[in-house]
């Protein structure tokens, strides 16, 4: 190797060679002062040179353990608690190995047995100390300004730009957060302390930065501490969220979200992306658990179809089923914007490419039979739906075209092609409907019964109000509190259930693994939520007084209810595999056989769809009554069946 090389080679490993001489001068200076404490600072002849003849082996010991334990791959700048438990490994297994050394030359004779002691604690304490201290200098000189953070006090030194705010929680996930705040900087964030609830914790410091509480003292912790806004974790939500919310609006404080822990440290975000904190939270829903396993059973490499694809659940349902490795997605809707934009976040976003769309209306009995005949799907997820209810009121027979005869469609063409499973996505409102909407889907989860005993398991899935959704109540109340109020709600004491669209969507995915054919699946929606203590909610959210913004009650709207229901009278709930999924146990057929439930149906829905293409609404209204016995329009329930062939015992 020419000189060049060898001046160039130590040059780039210039840092490794300083640290290398640093560490065995820290070294031996460790064994100096302990034989100097030993024979208080007048170390005999014979003891100096035996410290002496020592000197190559401790310093040689110490860097070779070192350098197993990995502490010279490191940079010291970064040095943390790991680093530290390494150095205590390393120096211990060197002293033990000197140990053995002195033993087996002199069996300890002459030995000072104490200045190993000694010689283990210093080294371990300058080693520590000599990182600690390059950390030290390295975050002050990458901080102009702040150097005298060092020596002054928060108040005396705190930066003048920023927003001023107090991290809720003083537990291990605050005081993470804090450290992440702390090390980015320009965060655009001036941390002024904690708030908890813990008396064990309120008084201390976490990072120089004090703890105050309880939560119910924020607006005088806020006014002593002059913080803008606060921020909470990741894993704050639920009812701890809403007690919080609640604090920030006496407090008259900002409220924001940090994204998750796991996020930051794995670089998908950064500490800087804070977000303002969604109804969703509020709701507190836990993360699904999904059966991954059966779901890829039935979905991996099998053509999927989706329709009412571009819609809020459809494109969620696509989101989901693509983890699942598909052989081919067929991505069927009506609106030609919908459609386009999920096909172009499949393709940009999820880099999904085994797709193909079809723009097309699900009644087309024909453009069905060519999808299935052409693609072959061999699972099939109807989404395609009219969902608001005020609309459908005024315009019956397009519930009747789009809800029933296009579901109808659908199912007959998954039977004739032999599709292997239908997922069909049903609401709470098919339950004793009072509105043309509800009724619809329970006529087409009627007709879905219809179709049991062949090669295709047919299946429901009935579920509530998805935040978010389209028609959901949320943007219209966000865009009412935007323009100053009022925000109309229907009734002081209307509740609705609610979960989120991926939360539906992904129990969707999982009830179409469970079912075995026939089964109308519940999801569970935990407490239904006062309509009225949303929109107050939103107002608070938004950053407004509820004082300021009015809330006007204008009245139910025709075909409304005051409640939901997941089930109807006569059906029994069983519990399946998974927490969040339960299934109806009822019948439908009243002793009915196959062929004659489906004949007798089938004579109604024509009778229905021939009102409908007469657009005769009221005529609709009543046949669906003859169905849906339970349906009550206008709020004139169908108590006598008539002889009715599909009342359910």
């Amino acid at each position: 190797m020419e000189l060049s090389q060898i001046f160039n080679y130590l040059l780039k490993k210039r840092n490794l060679f300083l640290m290398l001489a640093g560490e065995s001068a820290l070294f031996g200076l460790a064994l100096l002062i302990s034989y100097s404490l030993r024979f208080e600072f007048d170390i005999p002849e014979p003891f100096l040179r035996q410290m002496f003849s020592l000197l190559p082996v401790v310093v040689a010991l110490k860097i070779g353990f070192f350098w197993m334990t990995g502490l010279y791959r490191g940079m010291w700048r970064y040095t943390g608690l790991p680093d530290l438990w390494k150095i205590g490994r390393a120096v211990f297994m060197a002293e033990a190995a000197m140990i053995l050394y002195v033993a087996y030359i002199s069996h300890f004779r002459g030995y000072p047995r104490s200045v190993f002691i000694l010689d283990a604690l210093l080294a371990f304490v300058f080693a520590c100390g000599a990182r600690v201290l390059i950390r030290s200098l390295y975050e002050i000189t990458s901080k102009p300004g702040e150097w005298r953070n060092v020596f002054l006090p928060d108040n005396f030194c705190a930066s003048s730009s920023g927003t001023r705010v107090l991290v809720i929680g003083a537990d291990d996930d605050g005081a993470r957060i804090a450290k992440e705040i702390l090390e980015v900087r320009n965060s655009g964030l001036r941390l002024a302390g904690f708030v908890d609830n813990n008396p064990d914790r309120i008084g201390r410091r976490i990072h120089g930065l004090p703890v105050y509480g309880p939560l119910e003292d924020l607006p005088r912790v806020a006014a002593m501490a002059c913080a803008q806004e606060v921020l909470v974790s990741a894993g704050q939500q639920g009812a701890r969220l809403r007690q919080i919310m609640k604090a920030c609006e006496a407090a008259q404080l900002g409220i924001k979200k940090l994204p998750a822990l796991a996020d930051i440290a794995s670089g998908k975000v950064s500490i800087k992306s804070l977000r303002d904190v969604r109804y969703e939270d509020l709701l507190g829903r836990e993360e699904v658990r999904l059966d991954e396993e059966e779901i890829k059973g039935y979905l991996r490499d099998k053509v999927v179809l989706v329709t009412g694809a571009g819609g809020s659940i459809g494109s969620e349902l696509c989101r989901q089923i693509i983890r699942f490795e598909p052989r081919q997605l067929v991505l069927f809707d009506a609106g030609e914007e919908n459609l386009y934009s999920i096909e172009m976040e499949l393709l940009h976003q999820h880099g999904f490419t085994r797709y193909v769309t079809v723009l097309g209306q699900v009644q087309d009995a024909s453009l069905i039979d060519a999808v299935f005949s052409t693609h072959s799907p061999q699972a099939v997820f109807h989404a395609a739906a009219y969902k608001h209810v005020p609309m459908l009121e005024c315009n019956p027979w397009q519930a009747v075209t789009n809800n029933i005869i296009g579901s109808r469609t659908v199912m007959d063409a998954s039977a004739r092609h032999k599709a292997e499973r239908f997922v069909l996505v049903s609401t709470d409102k098919a339950v004793r409907p009072t509105n043309v909407m509800g009724a619809s889907k329970r006529v087409a989860e009627l007709i879905m019964h219809g179709y049991q005993g062949g090669p295709t398991k047919f299946m429901a899935v009935r579920f509530g109000n998805v935040l978010g959704s389209s028609g959901s109540v949320i943007p219209l109340f966000r865009a009412q509190i935007e323009r100053g109020g009022p925000v109309t709600v229907t009734d002081r004491e209307v509740t609705r259930y609610f979960m989120t669209i991926p939360e539906a969507a992904q129990l969707i995915v999982q009830a179409g693994a469970l079912g075995r054919g026939g089964e109308i699946f519940i999801l569970k929606m935990g407490q239904p939520v006062r309509i009225a203590d949303l929109a107050r909610d939103l107002i608070v959210l938004s950053g407004k007084d509820p004082a300021e913004i009015k809330i006007k009650f204008t009245g139910l709207r025709p075909g409304e209810k005051l409640y939901e229901e997941l089930i109807t009278e006569g059906e029994g709930i069983v519990e399946t595999g998974h927490e969040k999924i339960m299934v109806l146990a009822a019948s439908v057929m009243n002793g009915l056989s196959d062929e004659q439930y489906r004949s007798r149906l089938e004579e109604l829905l024509c009778e229905l769809e021939s009102q409908g293409a007469q657009f005769m609404g009221e005529e609709v209204k009543k046949i669906l009554g003859r169905i849906v016995p339970e349906y009550c329009a206008d709020g004139n329930c169908n108590s006598a069946v008539c002889g009715c062939v599909l009342t359910e015992k």
